[in-house]
């Protein structure tokens, strides 16, 4: 009876033993749990450290700035789009506060000759960044399509949007800028470096004709040697006379300044500032 008893207890002991076999202790499955935790915590961490977005994405994903991240900086190899456009990490940026010849506008040259001016100035633009690398883009705002709108710098800490003005292959866009690069502008002017060489149409001013009319190529008005305060291209503010004989000036980007045409024979003209058309005699329209 007593070996019976004995011969039980070892039978039990070992289906109790093939029962633990595989499974983890009570102990070491807390440290399991934990230790994942602790992973899952630096990797959130890690992707909001690495994006400035406060989202973590998951492992292999691409991160990406979005609305929120106002302090958020893209750094990388640049791909360049067009003059004032270039794409850092799948990311597509635009240069805060300048306007450079689209790709498919055209300008003239010195000679009045016909040239591929937005092609001139993506390629000024590869060779000005190609020369240091990477380039550093600081978050500014998210633009109607979504763009991030950065201020720029190569790896030296050039500004990019400075010398693109600078060079004469970008313009000083006042609605934007507050005419942070208008000294650049001048100075490029002057020297009749790059579009100023010729006659050219500001961008924004090329943009609205094209959308007004696909077919009709956009009037190229002469830069070189005028009056700045006559002719547009040189300053980008229309002093409108209305049908009453109101003296209105419009400013680009408002409802009306796309469609309002300015005619010198008529006295109307185009100012550089908003001071200059009030000196004038000319009031700011209303939208």
């Amino acid at each position: 009876m007593g070996e019976l008893i004995r011969i039980g207890r070892r039978q039990r002991s070992r289906s109790k033993a093939r029962r633990s076999r595989g499974r983890t202790p009570r102990s070491a499955r807390w440290l399991i749990a934990a230790a994942l935790l602790a992973v899952g915590v630096a990797g959130y961490a890690g992707a909001n450290f690495l994006s400035g977005t406060g989202e973590a994405l998951g492992f292999g994903t691409v991160l990406r700035q979005t609305t929120s991240a106002s302090a958020a900086t893209l750094v990388g190899r640049a791909s360049v789009i067009d003059g004032d456009t270039i794409e850092i990490h799948r990311e597509r940026i635009r240069f805060n506060g300048v306007d450079a010849p689209e790709s498919s506008q055209t300008c003239e040259d010195g000679n009045a000759k016909a040239y591929r001016c937005g092609a001139r100035a993506a390629n000024a633009l590869d060779e000005f960044l190609s020369a240091s690398s990477p380039v550093r883009c600081e978050f500014v705002e998210r633009d109607q399509y979504g763009r991030f709108v950065g201020d720029c710098f190569r790896a030296d800490g050039t500004s990019v949007q400075e010398a693109l003005v600078r060079s004469g292959w970008a313009m000083d866009w006042p609605r934007y800028s507050n005419g942070a690069y208008a000294g650049q502008q001048e100075a490029a002017k002057a020297e009749r470096l790059g579009i100023w060489v010729g006659a050219f149409q500001p961008p924004w001013e090329w943009r609205a004709a094209q959308r007004g009319s696909k077919e009709a190529p956009a009037q190229i008005a002469p830069l070189v040697g005028v009056s700045s305060s006559s002719i547009p291209g040189a300053c980008d503010i229309k002093g409108n006379i209305s049908s009453k004989g109101e003296r209105i000036y419009h400013l680009p980007g408002q409802e009306h300044y796309g469609r309002t045409k300015i005619s010198t024979s008529k006295g109307e003209r185009w100012f550089c500032s908003e001071a200059e058309a009030r000196a004038a005699g000319w009031r700011g329209a209303r939208r």
